[in-house]
């Protein structure tokens, strides 16, 4: 594996681990207290709640791949697919350098075999 790509996945995945902490240490809004009628407003606050709770998950497991990635990167592994062993290719790694799979074992951890 080039350097250059070591070197450009690490900066990319130490950009994205900042960015998804910082996602992760916002505060959640939470409900204001109800009122008689206010069921419409209400609802839209708990929509929002729902809906921030579950970016906040989203983020919560990209950072594990990230930090998956980045331990990786530093164990000298970064590129091996960790259910083949086999490589990841280079371009796979460019576009998602968080990817711990082969598109093949991608496919086949999708599939839940």
């Amino acid at each position: 594996m080039k350097a250059s790509l070591l070197t450009a996945a690490r900066a990319t995945l130490e950009a994205e681990r900042r960015r998804l902490t910082d996602d992760l240490a916002e505060p959640l809004d939470t409900p204001a207290q109800m009122t008689y009628g206010s069921q419409a407003a209400a609802a839209s606050e708990v929509f929002a709640q729902q809906r921030d709770l579950a970016l906040r998950g989203k983020s919560g497991k990209g950072l594990d791949l990230v930090s998956g990635a980045l331990a990786r990167l530093d164990a000298g592994t970064f590129g091996c697919c960790l259910r083949c062993a086999g490589p990841i290719p280079d371009e796979r790694l460019e576009v998602l350098p968080w990817a711990a799979f082969c598109i093949a074992c991608q496919q086949l951890e999708k599939d839940g075999r």
